[in-house]
């Protein structure tokens, strides 16, 4: 799949969920998928990640998050012709910021859904865009601690 055909289906993906969530649950209303572990439960984000506040309010966090994913794109740009896994993978990030920032744009909040607890740990409630971040960053990561180390050895070695 292109880079480009997986932004765009990242986004739809992200986007029509959200959507259909709207659409057929009330704001904080659970629906269990599988008792205790999976549930569908709508609930808003006015924050960043986790549900954390910024400092500056909504605007500057909104500024922060446009910039940021400017930063983003011009990286993939710069990496066009990189290893697969970091194009991948800032694909999935982009995909992600994109479809939280046309969220936040359009309802000055990110709708969240999917809801995983075991026993007493509950998760924090997560959609698809922050799904396609984490991936997107496990990526990233991994190919510039592990890959890259790998690489940096051969290439050392006589």
């Amino acid at each position: 799949m292109s880079l480009l055909g997986l932004i765009i289906a990242v986004v739809s993906l992200d986007l029509w969920s959200k959507w259909a969530i709207k659409s057929s649950l009330r704001l904080y209303q659970s629906k269990p998928i599988i008792q205790d572990f999976f549930h569908l439960t709508y609930v808003t984000n006015d924050g960043m990640a986790f549900g954390l506040s910024f400092p500056g309010g909504k605007f500057f966090l909104l500024s922060l998050i446009l910039l940021l994913t400017a930063f983003i794109t011009g990286l993939l740009w710069k990496e066009r012709d990189g290893h697969h896994l970091v194009k991948y993978g800032l694909a999935l990030i982009l995909s992600g910021a994109i479809g939280n920032l046309v969220d936040r744009i359009i309802n000055g909040n990110v709708v969240d859904f999917l809801d995983f607890m075991i026993g007493n740990f509950h998760w924090y409630i997560f959609n698809v865009a922050d799904s396609a971040v984490t991936v997107g960053m496990v990526l990233f990561i991994y190919h510039s601690i592990i890959l890259e180390k790998k690489e940096s050895i051969k290439n050392s070695l006589p």
